[in-house]
């Protein structure tokens, strides 16, 4: 009886030694998920931060869950002025920030941020990612660039009654980088200063005003300050934008994930601008049913505008060739984009 109970207990025993071998083999034979961080400074109740979350979806459900992103909104990973290198680093596998957050850093696309006479958030994405196609600019080979975008026309919006350019002259404005000297070149007062700093101060009276696409006077709250906006293409900047990947995980991906990607990237890239549109349009509607007034240049106003801001260009070109960029080339192709897709 001993004997048989054992040799029972022994084959009980090899049965299940054999299945758990199996199984494990089984297990192990399956590819685990490709797990990226993906770091956004915007918001995650921001409509910009939500179509970042959406872009992690897409991903893993395009893949079959063979790779998951987790998402970090709102500077939870990385600070705005570092995502570009900490995705560099590897710090971060995928991130978006501003270009201009990272001052020195992309002097050849830093074009983008010039006043081009900008009239969608549409219009200037499709411009920088055509300019990224066309010059595949060095700057921006040590990550993989997934897709870059820029919102609506910045215009000046102020406190008091603006109808003409004439009447920015002396105001204080907050404008940094590229925006000041296009203020000093309008005759306005530059402030450099932070978007959250900004209500405090327009509260206090230390400005008086802002450059800024209208939907950030009222979705950062200015408009209880500001109720001018005055409209002149002339001079309307953009800020460009990047969504990047770091390169040696982007070398890492088989090619069929790697089409995925590039795929939903080109599709995200329109959704974007779109989107800036669409925020755009519903922040000015909503403003002028609140009382606010949106005044648009003259024909003569923009194209006046416009000629005082040339020597901005002139400068840039000139930086470019001491850097040995084709600064010429790139503003021709940018204001041949504009005039081409109004």
């Amino acid at each position: 009886m001993q004997m048989f109970v054992r040799a029972t207990l022994l084959v009980v025993a090899f049965a299940v030694s054999t299945f758990l071998a199996f199984s494990g083999n089984a297990t192990a034979s399956e590819p685990s998920a490709v797990k990226l961080r993906y770091s956004n400074f915007f918001p995650p109740t921001h409509p910009i931060g939500m179509l970042g979350d959406e872009f992690c979806k897409e991903i893993e459900k395009r893949t079959d869950g063979k790779v998951k992103i987790t998402y970090f909104p709102g500077n939870t990973l990385t600070p705005p002025s570092q995502t570009y290198d900490s995705v560099s680093k590897g710090i971060a596998d995928m991130g978006q920030s501003l270009l201009a957050y990272t001052a020195g850093r992309f002097p050849l696309t830093d074009v983008i941020d010039y006043p081009l006479g900008y009239t969608s958030g549409l219009q200037a994405t499709m411009l920088i990612n055509a300019y990224y196609k066309k010059f595949n600019p060095a700057e921006l080979n040590d990550t993989h660039v997934l897709y870059l975008h820029g919102h609506g026309p910045g215009y000046f919006s102020t406190k008091n009654e603006v109808s003409k350019m004439a009447d920015v002259e002396g105001l204080r404005i907050k404008a940094n980088g590229t925006n000041a000297e296009m203020a000093i070149l309008l005759k306005a007062t530059p402030v450099t200063i932070t978007m959250p700093e900004t209500y405090d101060a327009l509260s206090k009276g230390l400005l008086d005003g802002v450059l800024l696409p209208i939907e950030g006077v009222k979705n950062w709250g200015y408009s209880d300050f500001l109720k001018y906006t005055l409209k002149n293409f002339g001079c309307t900047y953009t800020s460009g934008m990047f969504v990047t990947m770091n390169k040696k995980r982007w070398e890492s991906l088989s090619p069929d994930i790697q089409k995925i990607f590039t795929e939903v990237s080109e599709e995200w890239a329109k959704k974007q601008g779109e989107l800036w549109n669409k925020l755009d349009k519903e922040a000015e509607e909503s403003l002028i049913k609140s009382g606010y007034t949106v005044v648009i240049a003259s024909p003569e106003e923009q194209a006046a505008a416009k000629e005082k801001v040339k020597p901005m260009f002139a400068q840039y070109i000139q930086k470019m060739k001491e850097k040995d960029l084709p600064g010429d080339e790139v503003v021709k192709f940018c204001t041949d984009y504009i005039e081409a897709h109004p």
